[in-house]
């Protein structure tokens, strides 16, 4: 099968990337709004950038009637915001907090869920949350416009928490103990669970 963008409806095409782009890590981003209200939404267009400066990006797409989600507009009013990560056991609240909310709705509050202050940024971490990232914005990159259009956020971290019960001896966050999950394409999510090694190889001498 080759598939040509320029002739797929824009839907299929989502659901190809998110179906073979598989696992994608979630972010799981609190921001505030300008009227003050705290937003909780996932995104499983995430990943680290670098790490000096320590840099994340995520990426909420456009609605399928082409508006922008209430996180984009969050902290473009604010440019600042909070990745929260996702361990196995919060996988259903995180899935209930993807529901589209009134933006008055604080989804802290509609899904039962511990607000805890930052330490520099104004958006609260979520405190069921074993990992959080404090993070002000850098720089948002749109590719397209309408409908599954990507709004890319680059956010510059400036503050870590992990649970003390997350670290291994060597005081490292150990994958083992955060158990995150994974976003698979359609309803499907992964566990992280099942783990192999493969050691930094060499280059061949000549």
């Amino acid at each position: 099968m080759v598939i040509d963008p320029a002739t797929t409806p824009i839907p299929e095409i989502y659901r190809h990337l998110t179906a073979a782009i598989t696992p994608r890590p979630i972010a799981w981003v609190s921001s505030l709004s300008a009227q003050g209200v705290a937003n909780l939404a996932p995104f499983s267009f995430f990943n680290g950038v670098g790490a000096n400066p320590p840099a994340v990006m995520f990426s909420p797409v456009n609605r399928r009637d082409g508006s922008r989600k209430d996180t984009i507009l969050n902290i473009e009013a604010t440019r600042e915001f909070v990745i929260n990560i996702v361990p196995e056991a919060l996988a259903a609240v995180m899935n209930q907090t993807s529901a589209e909310y009134p933006s008055e709705i604080s989804e802290f509050a509609a899904c039962h869920l511990t607000q805890v202050p930052s330490r520099i940024v104004k958006p609260p971490r979520l405190q069921e949350s074993p990992v959080h990232f404090e993070c002000v914005l850098h720089q948002i990159v749109r590719v397209g416009d309408g409908p599954l259009s990507a709004n890319i956020v680059i956010g510059r971290v400036v503050m870590i928490h992990a649970n003390d019960d997350v670290l291994d001896p060597a005081g490292q966050i150990d994958p083992d103990r955060v158990q995150t999950v994974g976003r698979m394409g359609a309803i499907l999510y992964s566990r992280t669970k099942d783990r192999f090694e493969l050691a930094r190889p060499n280059a061949p001498s000549r």
